[in-house]
């Protein structure tokens, strides 16, 4: 079997390796964690016991000469010596670009990128990347690539097998669960709170710019991101250009900007704060451009300069929009640190568990109550009319169903054919239990709606009204 430096678990280095019964090594602390759970093999699939655990001294050493092999060259590696650089780059926007590379002289070394950058900043950032990427959620920077073309700098960084956040949710066909992007983001405020600290401005916080190593849309502490500096998506018409004596061709991302970096070109932690905040907003829209609905950078200005801020998500709850709210206050001094930021986040993601551990509870009384299958409920004439009665309404429905789309979305289907009686319903369910409805829609020619619902809300609802 191939030696490897990376867990096939964590995708990340080894720090404590251990050889388990399947004959495959892992990370001491997410193999323990898995057995605990599955007392499978992730490989295998065969029984693991934590007791068979065993130090894997040979992937210790290799590690150790791994890390010191980067301090013998002063992170500095040769072209087509040490690394070996694809010839077409697989992303090209402006300054950069990036290639695949290979490891030449590191048997099993993980697998790596080159970012190749050129402009008066590309010292600058360089310097930035190989000094302060050994945080966990910054990407890892091994060091600079030599010889380099001209006015050019080369950097050998490691390579997120799930690409750029903005991607992956695109790909999605939906928004991931609350809990799962405010981990996502916890680990980038995390990250900027380590810049902060060491006076260090990002300038450019978006979901393009945050990287994923791992991705588990059904569990929020497998999940894996880190910051970069450039992105893996295109680049579009949403950045302005900005040149003045100390900054040339460079660009602010004008509808993640706040008022003052636009303006006044005033990088800070409160400006990351806001643009943080905007990045958020965009992980809850399923990485849709903020202001999408806006022509203009100058109109986007006028508008955030006058205090507008961008509509709040559908997916996203109450608590955790007034979170993003307080950083994209029009007052930079208003804005919390990203230390305070990171408290909320956390406050948040404790009152998350709760509520899923109590809707769980819910859900199997609700499953007990009712003596079906949760993927298909059949709701009961008793219940139905209570559903339809709480509304003002007395109507008999018949074969109204519900039926679980997923974890997210639930879908009603209500057979109601006076539209008075459709705005009454909706009216109601819209005042008294926010964020219930998504959207509804009249079936063609018949006398049946179908209207999307937030699965949580509706399933406490319908306990509520079953089980009380």
């Amino acid at each position: 079997m191939t030696d490897s430096l990376i867990c096939p678990i964590t995708q990340q280095l080894f720090s404590v390796p251990v050889l388990a019964e399947d004959g495959y090594t892992y990370e001491e602390s997410a193999i323990v964690k898995w057995i605990q759970e599955n007392q499978t093999s992730p490989m295998t699939k065969q029984n693991l016991s934590v007791e068979g655990l065993r130090p894997n001294g040979r992937i210790k050493s290799l590690i150790e000469e791994f890390e010191n092999s980067l301090l013998s060259v002063d992170y500095r590696f040769k072209l087509n010596v040490d690394v070996r650089k694809e010839r077409n780059a697989i992303f090209r926007v402006n300054f950069k670009a990036i290639h695949r590379a290979q490891w030449i002289t590191r048997r099993n070394a993980p697998p790596t990128i080159i970012l190749e950058m050129n402009g008066v900043r590309a010292k600058r950032e360089a310097s930035f990347c190989v000094q302060l990427s050994r945080h966990p959620h910054i990407i890892r920077t091994y060091g600079m690539v030599e010889p380099t073309p001209q006015d050019s700098i080369m950097l050998l960084q490691e390579y997120a097998p799930e690409g750029s956040l903005h991607d992956l949710l695109d790909d999605q066909p939906r928004v991931p669960d609350e809990m799962i992007l405010i981990e996502m983001f916890s680990q980038i405020t995390d990250a900027m709170t380590y810049l902060a600290y060491n006076r260090v401005t990002h300038g450019d916080l978006a979901c393009r710019n945050i990287l994923v190593f791992r991705f588990n849309k059904y569990k929020p502490e497998d999940n894996l991101v880190k910051l970069t500096d450039f992105g893996l998506t295109r680049h579009s018409s949403i950045y302005l250009s900005v040149k003045n004596e100390s900054v040339v061709n460079d660009c602010i991302p004008v509808r993640y900007a706040s008022p003052e970096l636009i303006q006044n070109q005033e990088c800070s932690e409160k400006s990351d704060i806001y643009s943080m905040g905007v990045t958020m907003w965009e992980g809850f829209s399923k990485a849709k451009i903020p202001w999408s609905h806006i022509e203009t950078d100058r109109e986007v200005y006028q508008r955030v300069a006058s205090g507008e801020t961008l509509p709040k998500p559908i997916m996203c709850s109450d608590e955790t929009w007034s979170v993003i709210l307080t950083t994209m206050n029009i007052n930079a001094q208003e804005r919390p640190a990203f230390s305070q930021l990171r408290r909320s986040l956390t406050r948040l993601q404790y009152q998350l568990e709760n509520i899923t551990r109590s809707h769980n509870e819910l859900m199997n009384k609700f499953q007990r109550v009712l003596q079906v299958e949760m993927d298909e409920v059949v709701v009961g004439i008793a219940v139905e009319q209570t559903l339809v009665n709480l509304s003002g309404l007395n109507i008999h429905q018949t074969g109204a169903t519900f039926r679980r789309k997923d974890t997210d979305i639930t879908v009603f289907r209500l057979r109601m054919p006076n539209e008075n009686d459709l705005n009454t319903f909706t009216r109601y369910y819209g005042e008294h239990f926010k964020n219930l409805i998504i959207k509804y829609e009249r079936e063609s020619t018949t006398e049946w709606v179908k209207i999307l619902m937030n699965t949580k809300i509706l399933y406490n609802h319908m306990v509520s009204i079953i089980c009380n």
